[in-house]
């Protein structure tokens, strides 16, 4: 499958802008999403074996899921779990609806196997992913997999203000979501990476933490295992140009304002040197580029977060995963999930089946029973 899409499907699919065909993409799969019997055919093709993780307080049934930026406005959640994902990220969302940045803003590095993309957070906003996320749980379609929503901040509100912001959108969606996913880190909202500061990242932490309480009733009244129980788990997605040292102060707010993990990475700013002119040319545009050239980036930054914390945080490792030796790499540096994104442009539907296939085969060879004691194992003694 990967072969014939390579070779006959992407090449009819590359001719054209990349934005469209996502869209056009998109809109053919909320169809499928639509039609249940649909959806089983598309399962019967791709669904992924079982190879469970634990993590946070939720089970997934294999450790690949799909980034943010895919399905940003929840249009085809019933078919990312036909597709053979464990688990989907949707979104970013912001609390009021926004365009994005002009266009084009996507722009394919094909030799190199990677996107730029300035899209800037364009989506309908929180309380219309909010509907339609409801209408699929009442549609009896909701995925055996864990949603997360990745919350992002509204380009028109200052930075002052971004706490509310994002605790706007986490209140309206807290029903709907199994996980929370705070976006600091994109490259194409103007300064919402000056919000990865510890101090900017505290106050956004603490407006949801106090939003959480009172979903999830006042704890005076509520015994502690139990408001535990109902918490939804909160993640910080970071970018990988972040110094180790500033990736140090983020771990620094695990503890007090009970982050659940880290979303390990967000696009790049930095660019890879080539003589290729076609691939200067995508280079030099602006946004966050994601894909093959950051793989060895993202995993540097998952064995650091592993290792300060001891194999203590959950991390989802993201970032050039295009085949199971890459998503493994990503494990046994210290992820407990991974996630893509750009694979899926270049290999196709199935690259997610053929990621939990090798990655079974690893298990076995490595001699381990389950993925979780793969997890950190490069940094074991």
């Amino acid at each position: 499958m990967s072969w014939f899409y390579r070779s006959l499907i992407r090449p009819v699919l590359f001719a054209q802008d990349p934005e469209e065909i996502h869209l056009y993409t998109i809109a053919r799969l909320a169809w499928a999403s639509r039609h249940e019997l649909v959806c089983e055919a598309i399962g019967s093709f791709f669904k992924a074996p079982e190879l469970p993780m634990n993590v946070f307080g939720l089970r997934f049934p294999n450790p690949v899921g799909l980034a943010a930026g895919m399905d940003k406005d929840g249009q085809a959640v019933p078919v990312w779990a036909a597709l053979g994902f464990g688990h989907c990220e949707l979104g970013a969302v912001t609390w009021q609806a926004q365009p994005g940045n002009p266009s084009p803003r996507v722009f394919r590095a094909i030799a190199d196997e990677a996107l730029v993309n300035r899209m800037g957070f364009n989506n309908a906003g929180a309380a219309a992913l909010a509907e339609q996320l409801d209408q699929w749980h009442k549609s009896g379609q909701w995925p055996d997999h864990p949603v997360g929503i990745n919350l992002g901040k509204t380009k028109t509100t200052p930075l002052e203000r971004a706490a509310e912001d994002y605790a706007q959108s986490f209140r309206v969606l807290w029903p709907q979501a199994d996980f929370f996913v705070v976006n600091v880190s994109s490259p194409n909202t103007p300064n919402l990476r000056q919000l990865q500061d510890k101090a900017a990242l505290d106050e956004i932490l603490a407006a949801l933490q106090q939003a959480q309480r009172s979903l999830t009733n006042d704890q005076d009244s509520t015994p502690n295992r139990v408001q535990a129980a109902r918490q939804k788990p909160v993640l910080v997605k970071v970018a990988p140009d972040l110094a180790f040292e500033a990736l140090d102060q983020i771990l620094e707010l695990v503890g007090p304002r009970q982050i659940a993990g880290i979303v390990a990475t967000n696009t790049a700013l930095a660019r890879p040197e080539s003589s290729d002119p076609d691939l200067s040319r995508v280079y030099a545009e602006e946004g966050g580029l994601s894909g093959r050239p950051l793989r060895a980036r993202s995993t540097e930054v998952i064995r650091h977060l592993y290792c300060q914390t001891r194999g203590a945080l959950p991390i989802i490792g993201v970032g050039g995963i295009f085949s199971a030796d890459d998503a493994w790499e990503k494990i046994a540096a210290g992820a407990s999930l991974v996630q893509i994104y750009t694979s899926l442009v270049y290999e196709g539907p199935g690259v997610v089946r053929k990621i939990v296939e090798g990655l079974l085969d690893r298990l076995g060879q490595a001699g381990f029973r389950e993925l979780a004691q793969a997890v950190g194992c490069e940094n074991r003694g």
